[in-house]
Protein backbone atom coordinates (compact mmCIF):
# COMPACT_ATOMS: atom_id res chain seq x y z
CA UNK A 1 0.00 0.00 0.00
CA UNK A 2 1.59 3.27 -1.09
CA UNK A 3 1.74 6.25 1.24
CA UNK A 4 -0.14 9.42 0.30
CA UNK A 5 1.81 12.11 -1.53
CA UNK A 6 3.43 14.64 0.81
CA UNK A 7 5.57 17.74 0.59
CA UNK A 8 9.14 17.10 -0.50
CA UNK A 9 10.60 18.53 2.70
CA UNK A 10 8.74 16.04 4.90
CA UNK A 11 10.69 12.87 5.62
CA UNK A 12 8.83 9.55 5.80
CA UNK A 13 10.54 7.31 8.36
CA UNK A 14 10.99 3.87 6.82
CA UNK A 15 10.20 1.43 9.63
CA UNK A 16 10.68 -1.55 7.33
CA UNK A 17 14.28 -0.60 6.55
CA UNK A 18 15.17 0.09 10.18
CA UNK A 19 13.52 -3.18 11.27
CA UNK A 20 15.46 -5.09 8.61
CA UNK A 21 18.74 -3.70 9.99
CA UNK A 22 17.79 -4.89 13.49
CA UNK A 23 16.95 -8.34 12.14
CA UNK A 24 20.45 -8.52 10.62
CA UNK A 25 21.88 -7.72 14.07
CA UNK A 26 19.69 -10.44 15.56
CA UNK A 27 20.98 -12.99 13.06
CA UNK A 28 24.59 -12.07 13.82
CA UNK A 29 23.95 -12.44 17.56
CA UNK A 30 22.27 -15.80 16.92
CA UNK A 31 25.33 -17.01 15.01
CA UNK A 32 27.67 -15.84 17.77
CA UNK A 33 25.52 -17.54 20.42
CA UNK A 34 25.52 -20.81 18.50
CA UNK A 35 29.26 -20.61 17.99
CA UNK A 36 30.15 -19.61 21.57
CA UNK A 37 27.81 -21.76 23.65
CA UNK A 38 25.84 -23.94 21.16
CA UNK A 39 22.54 -22.27 22.08
CA UNK A 40 19.76 -21.54 19.59
CA UNK A 41 17.29 -18.85 20.76
CA UNK A 42 13.85 -20.32 21.42
CA UNK A 43 10.53 -18.45 21.17
CA UNK A 44 7.15 -19.82 22.25
CA UNK A 45 3.99 -18.00 21.18
CA UNK A 46 0.67 -18.81 22.86
CA UNK A 47 -2.61 -17.81 21.24
CA UNK A 48 -6.02 -18.40 22.79
CA UNK A 49 -9.08 -18.37 20.53
CA UNK A 50 -9.49 -17.45 16.88
CA UNK A 51 -9.42 -13.66 16.73
CA UNK A 52 -8.50 -12.92 13.07
CA UNK A 53 -6.18 -10.00 13.86
CA UNK A 54 -4.36 -12.03 16.51
CA UNK A 55 -3.98 -14.92 14.09
CA UNK A 56 -2.28 -12.61 11.56
CA UNK A 57 0.07 -11.16 14.21
CA UNK A 58 1.02 -14.60 15.51
CA UNK A 59 1.66 -15.95 12.01
CA UNK A 60 3.91 -13.00 11.19
CA UNK A 61 5.85 -13.45 14.43
CA UNK A 62 6.32 -17.15 13.70
CA UNK A 63 7.57 -16.45 10.18
CA UNK A 64 10.05 -13.86 11.45
CA UNK A 65 11.31 -16.25 14.14
CA UNK A 66 11.92 -18.87 11.46
CA UNK A 67 13.74 -16.30 9.30
CA UNK A 68 15.96 -15.52 12.29
CA UNK A 69 16.81 -19.21 12.69
CA UNK A 70 15.16 -19.55 16.09
CA UNK A 71 13.66 -22.61 17.68
CA UNK A 72 10.03 -21.53 17.26
CA UNK A 73 6.92 -23.15 18.71
CA UNK A 74 3.28 -22.08 18.71
CA UNK A 75 0.56 -23.22 21.09
CA UNK A 76 -2.92 -22.59 19.70
CA UNK A 77 -5.56 -23.05 22.40
CA UNK A 78 -9.35 -23.04 22.25
CA UNK A 79 -11.19 -19.93 23.42
CA UNK A 80 -12.85 -21.85 26.25
CA UNK A 81 -9.62 -23.15 27.80
CA UNK A 82 -9.55 -22.91 31.57
CA UNK A 83 -7.32 -20.39 33.26
CA UNK A 84 -5.55 -23.12 35.25
CA UNK A 85 -4.71 -25.03 32.07
CA UNK A 86 -3.23 -21.93 30.47
CA UNK A 87 -1.18 -21.19 33.59
CA UNK A 88 0.02 -24.78 33.56
CA UNK A 89 1.28 -24.40 30.00
CA UNK A 90 3.14 -21.22 30.99
CA UNK A 91 4.74 -23.05 33.93
CA UNK A 92 5.96 -25.74 31.52
CA UNK A 93 7.41 -23.13 29.16
CA UNK A 94 9.10 -21.38 32.08
CA UNK A 95 10.87 -24.64 32.89
CA UNK A 96 11.75 -25.54 29.28
CA UNK A 97 15.49 -24.86 28.71
CA UNK A 98 14.97 -24.66 24.94
CA UNK A 99 12.58 -21.72 25.31
CA UNK A 100 14.08 -18.31 26.08
CA UNK A 101 11.12 -16.11 25.16
CA UNK A 102 7.42 -16.53 25.95
CA UNK A 103 4.73 -14.40 24.34
CA UNK A 104 1.04 -14.74 25.17
CA UNK A 105 -0.96 -12.98 22.46
CA UNK A 106 -3.41 -10.43 23.85
CA UNK A 107 -6.30 -9.90 24.25
CA UNK A 108 -7.33 -13.05 26.11
CA UNK A 109 -10.92 -14.27 26.54
CA UNK A 110 -12.83 -12.44 29.26
CA UNK A 111 -12.89 -15.43 31.63
CA UNK A 112 -9.08 -15.36 31.87
CA UNK A 113 -7.30 -12.82 34.06
CA UNK A 114 -4.69 -11.18 31.81
CA UNK A 115 -2.74 -9.69 34.71
CA UNK A 116 -2.46 -13.13 36.34
CA UNK A 117 -1.24 -14.69 33.09
CA UNK A 118 1.37 -11.98 32.44
CA UNK A 119 2.62 -12.25 36.01
CA UNK A 120 2.99 -16.04 35.61
CA UNK A 121 5.59 -15.67 32.83
CA UNK A 122 9.21 -15.87 33.99
CA UNK A 123 10.35 -12.23 33.78
CA UNK A 124 13.62 -13.39 32.20
CA UNK A 125 11.54 -14.90 29.35
CA UNK A 126 8.98 -12.08 29.15
CA UNK A 127 9.89 -10.85 25.67
CA UNK A 128 6.83 -8.58 25.54
CA UNK A 129 8.21 -6.69 28.54
CA UNK A 130 4.83 -6.64 30.29
CA UNK A 131 5.72 -8.47 33.53
CA UNK A 132 5.57 -6.20 36.61
CA UNK A 133 9.26 -6.89 37.28
CA UNK A 134 10.27 -5.72 33.81
CA UNK A 135 7.95 -2.72 34.14
CA UNK A 136 9.71 -1.87 37.42
CA UNK A 137 13.17 -2.34 35.92
CA UNK A 138 12.27 0.00 33.07
CA UNK A 139 10.91 2.60 35.49
CA UNK A 140 14.05 2.37 37.60
CA UNK A 141 16.31 2.74 34.57
CA UNK A 142 17.78 -0.75 35.02
CA UNK A 143 18.04 -1.32 31.28
CA UNK A 144 20.80 -3.91 31.64
CA UNK A 145 18.30 -6.20 33.40
CA UNK A 146 14.98 -5.25 31.78
CA UNK A 147 13.27 -6.70 28.75
CA UNK A 148 11.81 -3.56 27.18
CA UNK A 149 8.36 -3.54 25.50
CA UNK A 150 8.78 -3.80 21.75
CA UNK A 151 6.45 -1.13 20.38
CA UNK A 152 7.70 1.63 22.73
CA UNK A 153 11.32 0.70 22.03
CA UNK A 154 10.64 0.74 18.29
CA UNK A 155 9.02 4.16 18.55
CA UNK A 156 12.08 5.66 20.25
CA UNK A 157 14.51 4.02 17.82
CA UNK A 158 12.59 5.51 14.88
CA UNK A 159 12.60 8.95 16.51
CA UNK A 160 16.36 8.70 16.93
CA UNK A 161 16.75 7.62 13.30
CA UNK A 162 14.90 10.78 12.25
CA UNK A 163 16.34 13.28 14.74
CA UNK A 164 19.77 11.90 15.56
CA UNK A 165 20.90 9.74 18.43
CA UNK A 166 20.86 12.56 20.99
CA UNK A 167 17.30 13.54 21.95
CA UNK A 168 18.43 15.53 25.02
CA UNK A 169 16.33 18.56 25.82
CA UNK A 170 13.61 17.81 23.28
CA UNK A 171 9.99 18.10 24.33
CA UNK A 172 8.02 14.89 23.81
CA UNK A 173 4.25 14.48 24.02
CA UNK A 174 2.64 11.06 24.11
CA UNK A 175 -1.08 10.82 23.38
CA UNK A 176 -2.26 7.79 25.34
CA UNK A 177 -1.45 6.42 28.79
CA UNK A 178 -1.71 2.67 28.27
CA UNK A 179 0.55 0.25 30.10
CA UNK A 180 1.51 -1.30 26.75
CA UNK A 181 2.66 1.84 24.90
CA UNK A 182 2.01 5.22 26.50
CA UNK A 183 3.66 4.75 29.89
CA UNK A 184 6.70 2.74 28.75
CA UNK A 185 7.47 5.06 25.81
CA UNK A 186 7.38 7.94 28.30
CA UNK A 187 9.92 6.13 30.49
CA UNK A 188 12.20 5.49 27.51
CA UNK A 189 12.04 9.10 26.37
CA UNK A 190 12.81 10.28 29.91
CA UNK A 191 15.93 8.13 29.79
CA UNK A 192 16.84 9.93 26.54
CA UNK A 193 16.71 13.19 28.56
CA UNK A 194 13.52 14.44 26.92
CA UNK A 195 10.96 16.56 28.74
CA UNK A 196 7.92 14.31 28.62
CA UNK A 197 4.18 14.97 28.80
CA UNK A 198 1.62 12.15 28.75
CA UNK A 199 -1.64 13.47 27.29
CA UNK A 200 -4.97 11.62 27.40
CA UNK A 201 -8.74 11.97 27.12
CA UNK A 202 -8.92 14.37 30.09
CA UNK A 203 -6.13 16.64 28.87
CA UNK A 204 -7.27 20.25 28.42
CA UNK A 205 -6.56 21.75 24.99
CA UNK A 206 -5.07 18.54 23.63
CA UNK A 207 -4.16 20.05 20.22
CA UNK A 208 -2.35 22.89 21.99
CA UNK A 209 -0.38 20.48 24.17
CA UNK A 210 0.59 18.44 21.10
CA UNK A 211 1.80 21.55 19.26
CA UNK A 212 4.56 21.96 21.87
CA UNK A 213 6.13 18.64 20.95
CA UNK A 214 9.40 18.14 19.13
CA UNK A 215 8.49 14.44 19.27
CA UNK A 216 4.78 13.56 19.09
CA UNK A 217 3.83 9.92 19.74
CA UNK A 218 0.22 9.02 18.93
CA UNK A 219 -0.96 5.86 20.71
CA UNK A 220 -4.63 6.42 21.41
CA UNK A 221 -6.50 4.05 19.08
CA UNK A 222 -8.62 6.65 17.28
CA UNK A 223 -8.33 6.64 13.49
CA UNK A 224 -6.70 9.75 12.01
CA UNK A 225 -7.38 11.86 15.10
CA UNK A 226 -4.18 13.90 14.91
CA UNK A 227 -4.43 16.63 12.26
CA UNK A 228 -1.88 19.06 10.86
CA UNK A 229 -2.89 21.80 13.29
CA UNK A 230 -1.90 19.51 16.19
CA UNK A 231 1.69 19.28 14.92
CA UNK A 232 4.54 21.71 15.60
CA UNK A 233 6.21 22.61 12.28
CA UNK A 234 9.21 20.36 11.79
CA UNK A 235 8.24 17.94 14.57
CA UNK A 236 8.88 14.19 14.46
CA UNK A 237 5.55 12.31 14.48
CA UNK A 238 5.52 8.65 15.54
CA UNK A 239 2.17 7.00 14.77
CA UNK A 240 1.62 3.85 16.82
CA UNK A 241 -2.04 3.46 15.84
CA UNK A 242 -3.28 0.55 13.73
CA UNK A 243 -6.94 1.04 12.82
CA UNK A 244 -9.00 -0.62 10.13
CA UNK A 245 -11.50 1.70 8.43
CA UNK A 246 -13.95 1.30 5.59
CA UNK A 247 -12.48 1.78 2.11
CA UNK A 248 -15.41 1.93 -0.34
CA UNK A 249 -13.02 3.18 -3.04
CA UNK A 250 -11.47 -0.32 -3.00
CA UNK A 251 -14.83 -2.04 -3.38
CA UNK A 252 -17.83 -3.00 -1.31
CA UNK A 253 -16.94 -4.25 2.16
CA UNK A 254 -13.23 -3.45 1.72
CA UNK A 255 -11.11 -1.84 4.43
CA UNK A 256 -7.71 -0.19 4.78
CA UNK A 257 -5.25 0.40 7.60
CA UNK A 258 -4.74 3.90 8.98
CA UNK A 259 -2.96 5.25 12.02
CA UNK A 260 -4.01 7.61 14.78
CA UNK A 261 -2.53 10.43 12.67
CA UNK A 262 -4.08 11.84 9.50
CA UNK A 263 -0.93 11.10 7.53
CA UNK A 264 -1.56 13.21 4.43
CA UNK A 265 -2.60 16.22 6.51
CA UNK A 266 0.03 16.01 9.26
CA UNK A 267 2.85 15.32 6.81
CA UNK A 268 2.42 18.81 5.34
CA UNK A 269 3.69 20.20 8.67
CA UNK A 270 5.84 17.47 10.26
CA UNK A 271 9.57 17.32 9.67
CA UNK A 272 9.45 13.52 9.80
CA UNK A 273 6.60 11.05 10.19
CA UNK A 274 5.97 7.30 10.29
CA UNK A 275 3.47 5.82 7.84
CA UNK A 276 0.83 3.20 8.61
CA UNK A 277 1.48 0.54 7.53
CA UNK A 278 5.27 0.39 7.28
CA UNK A 279 6.28 2.45 10.29
CA UNK A 280 6.17 1.23 13.89
CA UNK A 281 4.56 -2.12 13.02
CA UNK A 282 7.64 -3.81 11.51
CA UNK A 283 9.71 -2.52 14.43
CA UNK A 284 7.50 -4.30 16.96
CA UNK A 285 8.17 -7.71 15.45
CA UNK A 286 11.88 -7.00 14.89
CA UNK A 287 12.32 -5.99 18.53
CA UNK A 288 10.46 -9.09 19.69
CA UNK A 289 13.18 -11.07 17.91
CA UNK A 290 15.82 -8.84 19.51
CA UNK A 291 14.37 -9.44 22.97
CA UNK A 292 14.40 -13.19 22.33
CA UNK A 293 18.09 -13.27 21.41
CA UNK A 294 18.87 -10.97 24.37
CA UNK A 295 17.01 -13.35 26.71
CA UNK A 296 18.85 -16.35 25.24
CA UNK A 297 22.22 -14.63 25.63
CA UNK A 298 21.52 -13.71 29.26
CA UNK A 299 20.28 -17.21 30.08
CA UNK A 300 23.47 -18.64 28.57
CA UNK A 301 25.73 -16.44 30.66
CA UNK A 302 26.84 -14.41 27.61
CA UNK A 303 24.77 -11.19 27.71
CA UNK A 304 27.60 -9.41 25.90
CA UNK A 305 26.76 -11.25 22.68
CA UNK A 306 23.44 -9.41 22.35
CA UNK A 307 24.40 -6.10 23.95
CA UNK A 308 24.35 -4.14 20.72
CA UNK A 309 21.54 -5.87 18.90
CA UNK A 310 19.25 -2.79 19.06
CA UNK A 311 21.99 -0.27 18.30
CA UNK A 312 21.95 1.14 14.76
Amino acid sequence: MSAPAIKAESHVIDGKAVAAAIIENVKQARDQLLSAVAVKPGLAVVIVGEDPASQVYVRNKGLKAEECGFHSVQHTLSADIGEDELLGLIDNLNEDPLIHGILVQLPLPKHINEKLVIAAIDPEKDVDGFHPINVGRLGAGAMEDALVPCTPAGSVILAKQALGQDLSGMEAVIIGRSNIVGKPVAQLLLQENCTVTIAHSRTKDLPGVCRRADILVAAVGRPQMVKADWVKPGACVIDVGINRVDAPEKGEGKTRLVGDVDFADAATVAGSITPVPGGVGPMTIALLMANTVIAAARASGRPDIADGVKNL
